[in-house]
């Protein structure tokens, strides 16, 4: 969960507010060819330079009664969209993902671009460059369907911080989005304003819209390492606007180490489950399209479950008991043959701690002994069950020694469950970077 604007991600339903099942199946090689063709990228064998360099993982709205809001306009009109990214990996092409997954309905993107972002919703001025779908420069995205852009000729390099402009003339219902985003969004008035040096926001908004990915034709040498997790990876509780998710941190410290050939995809939806949908799709559901379908990945880290437990016999989900310990690990053991299937390593984090998270707040109930103890339980067989190919001690990185249920005081963000910027720098610290990169 989240105390600010915490938590909660796995695909809710697109109008009823139910998440959707699993749209993907559970045939994870196949569905992970068929995407790529449906992005419009070579087979596996001829895009093996390909690479996700940012990503946010897109999700549904939230049902009208849910706990927190839809942060993102229902819909716009006539508008412009200009959307910051910092990548992680350099390349010497660009291509733009943009996913129209939760609309029932198509649609329209008049024009796009990307540009190097400047200050505010600004662009350095002669840095524009249009983007084209199969040559054209306008595309009428299908319901249900993610596209990706032509290449283009850009150079850019490991965190060069893009602006990515999207110009919907007609009228758009915003479906598929991602809530927590933790970077401000700007929204024009009426007008095509993707060529444009400056940028009059209309609005801001926290969130991710449409834009779901930002690729680069990466060395024939570079891998992808997916983060698989909830709101802890997605970032939440971050400075806005500062990219300092754990994820940031980790890919910072990767370079600095002189490792310039991986990318770090953060593929964190705060409130995600195991089990169910809540803001988001449960992990199978979004597994096939968030790490098996990533070119180039080698591995994932999956840091999952505290949801499932906090969630349970409260506000949030009243009817649904707290899962046994054993419940959370057969679906990491899910998981991981999949993995393993796939040829992919896959390390389990521990759950960090969660003791008196949301005390005396809308979202009280979110810990109980009892549920600290199954997390408790759980972390153990993460870590002597011999199941994952590594284990990343979080629990250990964040909890206070004196009091091993709290996480220490001063990487606390307020909701004592959350890390500041702080406690994600040390989760990134933390990392054995032999084991992470399989040495």
């Amino acid at each position: 969960m989240t105390g600010h604007r915490k938590q909660h991600d796995e695909r809710p339903h697109r109008r009823g507010g139910q998440a959707p099942r699993n749209r993907h199946g559970a045939f994870g090689s196949f569905f992970g060819c068929v995407f790529l063709l449906a992005l419009g990228l070579p087979s596996a064998s001829h895009a093996a330079d390909w690479i996700t360099a940012w990503s946010a993982s897109p999700h549904p709205r939230f049902a009208p009664d849910f706990i927190l809001p839809n942060t993102p306009p229902k819909s716009l009109t006539n508008q412009t969209i200009r959307q910051v990214a910092r990548l992680n990996l350099g390349g010497s092409k660009v291509r733009v993902v943009i996913s129209n997954e939760y609309n029932d309905l198509p649609l329209h993107i008049g024009a796009a671009s990307v540009a190097t972002a400047g200050e505010g919703g600004a662009i350095v001025e002669g840095s524009s460059q249009a983007l084209t779908f199969a040559g054209a420069e306008a595309i009428r995205i299908p319901q249900g369907a993610r596209v990706i852009s032509d290449p283009i000729e850009r150079s850019v390099s490991a965190f060069d911080s893009l602006a990515v402009s999207i110009y919907l003339p007609n009228h758009s219902l915003i479906e598929s989005y991602h809530w927590d985003g933790v970077q401000t969004a700007y929204i024009s008035g009426p007008g095509n304003f993707v060529a444009d040096t400056a940028f009059a926001a209309e609005m801001t908004n926290p969130s991710r819209m449409l834009l779901s990915g930002i690729m680069v034709d990466a060395p024939a040498d570079a891998q992808a390492i997916v983060l698989f997790g909830d709101s802890i990876t997605d970032g939440n509780c971050s400075t806005v606007d500062a990219n300092h998710r754990y994820p940031d941190f980790l890919a910072e410290r990767l370079h600095a180490a002189g490792i310039t050939n991986v990318a770090i995809i953060n593929a964190g939806v705060s409130g995600a489950r195991l089990f169910k949908d809540g803001m988001g799709e449960s992990a199978l559901a979004r597994l096939d399209s968030e790490v098996f379908a990533q070119p180039g990945a080698t591995t994932m880290v999956i840091m999952l479950g505290i949801n499932d437990i906090g969630w349970s016999a409260m506000g949030l989900d009243p009817w649904n008991p707290v899962p046994s310990s054993s419940d959370v690990t057969r679906m990491y053991q899910m998981i991981i043959d999949r993995a393993h299937m796939l040829g992919i390593r896959i390390l389990g984090a521990t759950l960090t701690p969660f003791a008196d998270s949301f005390q005396g707040a809308i979202l009280e109930g979110y810990y109980s002994e009892a549920k600290n103890a199954v997390r408790n339980e759980v972390n153990a067989w993460i870590r002597g069950s011999g199941a994952f190919d590594g284990v990343i001690d979080f629990d250990v990185a964040v909890r206070d020694p004196e009091n091993p249920d709290y996480i220490l005081e001063e990487f606390d963000c307020g909701d004592n469950l959350h890390p500041n910027d702080a406690g994600y720098r040390a989760m990134a610290e933390f990392i054995d970077l032999g084991l992470l990169l399989g040495n």
